[in-house]
Formats: structure tokens, sequence, C-alpha cells
């Protein structure tokens, strides 16, 4: 009867030990790694005193629930690939599309025109709304009257307070309503159109708006 010495048992689980501490591609013990030690650990095995029965099973049962991980693990980076491709998809859709998103600029642009919706809290007796040039100077006030709380939509023609067109660009859009504790500042939303989507490394999609930067797609509050 052959007796394998506990010298070398010991010297071929070292060299296995050696051989996966060198660097790899993701430095983890996958299932190969996982069946292979096992059946070092068995081969190397005292024949007087064997593996309890127990025991070996224990490590099969380790050895699966390993495989299933795996399997999971795949399975589960098959389906965020496909929701990202299915991501760019309906981004690629959106340019060329004119949004709602929440700014205070607004591009007037060949149309000659700049919409949006008005935010407002609360019942108000009264909703003006503001245009300003880039560089500060007020040229416009249009009285928009009272509103109820939800959103209140706005146009702006691209003329000044005394008819003249404005030159297109970029224009500073603030909407208050008056209140008995004072005039609040309310949130507006501004159509823009999209000129081009980026696609981020996590997944995340953002939209770049003629003239106005880029937001997060989750920030657009309508696709017109």
């Amino acid at each position: 009867m052959t007796v394998v010495n506990a010298t070398e048992a010991t010297d071929a689980l070292s060299a296995y030990r050696t051989q996966q501490a060198s660097p790899s591609a993701d430095n983890e013990l996958g299932k190969n790694e996982f069946m292979e030690l096992m059946l070092a650990q068995l081969k190397n095995q005292n024949p007087l005193e064997p593996q309890d029965n127990g025991e070996f099973i224990s490590q099969l049962a380790q050895f699966s629930s390993l495989e299933e991980m795996q399997s999971l693990s795949a399975s589960v980076d098959d389906v965020v690939g496909q929701f990202r491709s299915t991501q760019a998809l309906q981004a690629s859709a959106m340019v060329g599309k004119t949004v709602l998103a929440p700014s205070e600029v607004g591009i007037l642009g060949a149309e000659g025109e700049i919409s949006g919706n008005i935010e407002v809290p609360a019942s108000t007796g009264g909703v003006r709304l503001s245009i300003a040039s880039a560089s500060g100077e007020l040229v416009r006030q249009i009285d928009l009257g009272s509103s109820s709380a939800g959103v209140k939509a706005f146009s702006w023609d691209g003329r000044d307070g005394n008819g003249n067109s404005l030159p297109p660009g970029p224009y500073r859009i603030v909407a208050e309503a008056s209140y008995s504790e004072g005039s609040l500042q309310l949130p507006t939303l501004v159509s823009a159109n999209v000129d081009s989507v980026s696609l981020g490394q996590n997944g995340s999609v953002t939209l770049n708006l003629a003239g106005m930067g880029s937001i997060a797609l989750s920030d657009v509050q309508q696709i017109n």
C-alpha cells in the first residue's frame, strides 16, 4: 500500500497556492480553480485518515453555489448590457426633438419665440414674466394674470415692449408671482432643441441642448 506523507501533500498545496498568488486578470477564485483545489486535497489526503464524507459534501455544495453565482452574475451582466443598448437607442431617437427642461435661460431662434411652463405652487392673483438680454438689460415684461396652483404655460414672441424684433440668442426668463407675503420667483421650464446625446460609462444619458448646455435625461419634464 502506498502512503502519501504529509510533506508531499503540503508541497502540492503550497505549489498550488503559489500559482494562485501570481498576478492574474481578475485575481479571483473561479469554479475551475475551486475544483482543482478540491481535487488536490483529495489526491494528497492521508489514506489512513480520509476526508470526512460530510466535509466532502459541504465542499461540493460550495462548488455548486459558486457555479450558480457565476452563472447569475453573467446573466445580470447580459441584462445590464441589453438595458444600456435600449437606452442608447431611445436616446438617439431624441436628437432633433424639443424638450421641456428646468432652466432660467431660453434661446430665441429663427422661429422668433421662446415658450415653456411656469410651476405655480399656490393660487396667485398675478404672475409676471420678465425677459432680460444676455447683458442683463430688461427687454420685456408680460403680465400673465391670475393662476391657480399647477403649471401655467407662457410664450414670448421675441419682441421688446415697443414691438421691435430682438436678435436671436440667449435670454434670461424670470417668472414671479404675487402673494400676501410678497413676490416669489417661480421655477420655469423652457423648450429647447436636443442637438445630441451623450452616454456615460455607468449608463447615464445626458442631453445636449442647443445653446443651453447639458442636462440629465431624468430632468426632462416633457418631450415634444
